[in-house]
């Protein structure tokens, strides 16, 4: 049956003569031939310039095992407890109508409706970022985009970001390994990245990074199956997560945090808060959180996933969030893109609206502003009944650090050298071969070939080898 009578915007019912046809009719005065396509012509809002294709769904977070010995944060309080979230998962650098099978990290975030306000893990589905200085994530997103004259995906680019930027060694390993294409979002892990710095109720600071783990497993796609699929199922992923969770078969991870204090940081031997570096779960173990179950799928696509907007400086008491100028940069960068995306009202959005009741001094703007405080007074302070701040005992501020340069090589190093097997270091090779036949500088690919020998001479070694099997012309 019908859910109802059609009516325009403005609440009219439509008759069938009206909504028969508008042929040899007046355009300029059949208003609904004016309001479905004025309303069409504005359907798009501007697209994420990073992670645009992506999915989502919601869920819940259930603890455990609790935080209290070191985190104040009440979403991670109690054995038990349960929370209300929203995930998405999004390759970063597909555009919408784009392949869900490419070779690329994943976005993995997930926003905690917690009673204390929203919080949001903006993460991805590797251990280690890109890059650590904030100024030039714009130029690592351009150079793995489109060239701009041709408007093809550019190996030249690539390469040549990759030889300038050592730091973004470690992550390009990564994507080159068999987890740079996961076998879709239910198959793959997602890291913090960041180390956050967390208080408890006594004052105390500790400082943690975030894990999520997979209960189905751990699975990724070699490159011939993700050629096949971005042919016959370019939305693979998308349509992966829907049916599972359509079927019952909601996908679940594991969290846990890394935990550290003062000293272990002294005592590290490198910084732990860079994110181009990963925290060896030898030396700083797993230690269990709780449970992401996501066991809903959005009602609509556009309402619920594309306007879901996830920002690092979404936190809530006892997580302060991480000392990095990489995450610095994010606070802002996310926040002014979701304005720019969605308009100042975002966090206005049912998907994007904490459960917990708000008072704040924001005022009009773009729609949806809802009911706009009423007649509560706008601004602070002020005499009457406007909202207050409350006093916290123990105030912590965010530690202050210092950021140096660091050896970009031993991690990559060891993750080549110790962690991959024998059969994942051959796909690597075969996988960096691939991409490097594409690179029409020789000279470049010559730098690139001594910067993976940097890394571990057997890698640049075997990458030359592989390029010389492929009979490039200029090796």
């Amino acid at each position: 049956h019908p859910v109802g009578i059609w009516t325009t915007a403005n609440g009219r019912k439509i008759n069938y003569k009206e909504a028969g046809s508008t042929l040899n009719k007046r355009l300029m005065s059949h208003d609904l031939f004016m309001e479905v396509m004025t309303k069409f012509d504005r359907e798009r809002i501007p697209v994420r310039v990073a992670h645009a294709k992506g999915a989502g769904a919601a869920g819940y977070f259930e603890v455990t095992h609790d935080l209290n010995d070191i985190c104040k944060a009440k979403v991670f309080s109690k054995v038990g407890k349960k929370t209300a979230v929203a995930a998405r998962f999004s390759p970063i650098l597909q555009e919408i109508g784009g392949i869900d099978t490419s070779r690329d990290a994943r976005g993995f975030a997930v926003k905690f409706y917690t009673e204390e306000g929203n919080f949001d893990i903006v993460g991805l589905n590797m251990p280690v970022f890109l890059l650590q200085d904030p100024l030039y994530f714009p130029m690592f997103i351009r150079s793995r985009k489109k060239n701009p004259q041709t408007n093809l995906y550019d190996a030249n680019m690539f390469w040549d970001f990759v030889v300038r930027n050592p730091k973004t060694l470690y992550n390009t390993l990564y994507v080159f390994s068999d987890v740079g294409i996961p076998d879709g979002y239910r198959h793959m892990a997602g890291f913090s990245v960041h180390t956050y710095q967390v208080v408890n109720s006594k004052g105390e600071t500790y400082f943690v990074r975030f894990t999520f783990k997979p209960d189905q497993g751990i699975k990724n796609l070699n490159s011939s199956t993700a050629q096949y699929l971005a042919a016959t199922e370019p939305d693979y992923a998308t349509k992966d997560l829907f049916n599972a969770i359509s079927a019952g078969n909601f996908p679940s991870w594991t969290a846990y945090v890394q935990v550290l204090n003062f000293y272990d940081i002294q005592c590290a031997g490198f910084d732990v808060f860079d994110v181009t570096k990963n925290l060896p779960e030898d030396k700083y173990p797993l230690r269990p959180l709780g449970k992401l179950v996501l066991n809903q799928n959005q009602v609509n696509f556009f309402a619920e996933i594309d306007q879901l907007a996830f920002c690092p400086n979404n936190l809530v008491p006892g997580i302060l969030g991480a000392p990095d100028t990489l995450y610095e940069g994010r606070r802002f960068a996310y926040a002014d893109a979701q304005n720019y995306r969605l308009g100042k009202n975002y966090e206005n959005i049912i998907v994007n609206k904490p459960f917990v009741e708000r008072w704040t001094y924001n005022r009009d703007g773009r729609a949806p502003v809802k009911y706009n405080y009423g007649n509560v007074p706008n601004y602070y302070p002020n005499s009457y009944y406007g909202p207050v701040p409350y006093k916290e005992d123990h105030i912590v501020d965010l530690v202050e650090i210092f950021e140096g340069p660091g050896d970009d090589f031993i991690q990559p190093r060891e993750y080549y050298t110790h962690t991959l097997s024998s059969g994942e270091k051959a796909r690597l090779i075969n996988n960096i071969v691939d991409s490097l036949v594409g690179v029409t500088d020789p000279i470049l690919k010559d730098h690139s070939v001594k910067i993976l020998k940097a890394v571990s001479l057997d890698l640049g070694e075997r990458v030359y080898e592989g390029l010389m099997a492929n009979q490039t012309r200029h090796y």
